[in-house]
């Protein structure tokens, strides 16, 4: 049998977010886990071996915050890099973020979530929520991929 690696792998890690819009708000999670752990932004994780994008994000989404969603368009990719302090990258994400349609619950955290809540598209960039990069962004390429503008 072969020698196990100690360093995990230096690659990429595939993982999706849901973008879920209702009435005008979107779904932001406060993150419990690295990268990010402490900030707000989208339900979502890795995808597992055999599972598309889109049933991950579905199915991330209910881990996360009990809401129930279809799976609509995959609409861009982020990355996200976990660093010590001092610097060093302990794991790269690569974010695709799918817009779902919400159909039914209201959000609980779970899972990998400190917090789940609905917040106002309009007042994102200016809410004061302690967000990860590029959150604000995303929500609104969501918005108006959904028909909403600012």
């Amino acid at each position: 049998m072969p020698a196990m690696p100690s360093d995990p792998p230096r690659h990429p890690i595939p993982a999706t977010l849901a973008a879920v819009i209702r009435d005008g708000q979107i779904l932001l999670v406060r993150r419990a886990n690295p990268p990010d752990a402490g900030l707000w932004g989208f339900p979502g994780g890795k995808i597992d071996h055999g599972e598309t994008i889109e049933v991950a994000a579905v199915r991330e989404l209910f881990e996360e915050t009990g809401v129930r969603a279809e799976a609509g368009p995959v609409f861009t990719a982020v990355d996200a890099m976990d660093r010590s302090s001092s610097g060093e990258i302990h794991a790269h994400y690569v974010l695709i973020a799918v817009l779902c349609r919400w159909i039914s619950g209201e959000p609980l955290a779970g899972d990998d979530a400190l917090e789940a809540a609905w917040h106002d598209l309009d007042g994102l960039d200016h809410a004061g929520l302690a967000m990860s990069f590029g959150v604000a962004d995303v929500a609104w390429q969501a918005a108006t991929l959904a028909g909403l503008s600012r």
